[in-house]
């Protein structure tokens, strides 16, 4: 039998790629995997690298690049949250934001159970509010 492993996954995502880093259940320091480009393709590739859908957990910050990444990892069974930038914990006198140590500290905080998931709108709910807003 395959030893069960979740891994967090902090996603530290701009318009044209995503930065990757995993934090395993258990004590172990995060690892940072790298840079990926922020396609359908590189991020299937991404998830045959790391394991079974169902031992995965990702996570990223919710910014400009909107919802799409949540949905897609959502098709695929993969679980995803989106977390709010602002609930985010800082150690204070960390101010310097690399996108390395960022989806380094996304995925040891979502390990830790530290970071506070956003309701993301569905696609229905983003076309109503467009509708609404008139956007």
């Amino acid at each position: 039998m395959m030893e069960y492993i979740t891994k967090y996954v902090g996603l530290d995502v701009s318009k044209e790629k995503i930065a990757v880093g995993v934090a395993e259940e258990g004590r172990s320091k995060a690892r940072y995997i790298g840079m990926i480009p922020y396609t359908v393709e590189a991020i299937r590739k991404l998830i045959s690298k790391l394991g079974m859908p169902e031992q995965l957990q990702f996570c990223y910050e919710a910014g400009p690049t909107g919802y799409g990444l949540y949905r897609l990892l959502k098709s695929m069974d993969i679980e995803c949250d989106v977390v709010a930038p602002s609930l985010i914990p800082q150690k204070p006198g960390d101010r310097v934001k690399t996108d390395k140590r960022d989806a380094l500290n996304l995925a040891t905080l979502y390990r830790s159970g530290e970071l506070t998931p956003i309701y993301v709108p569905t696609e229905d709910d983003e076309a109503l509010r467009d509708l609404v807003s008139g956007t």
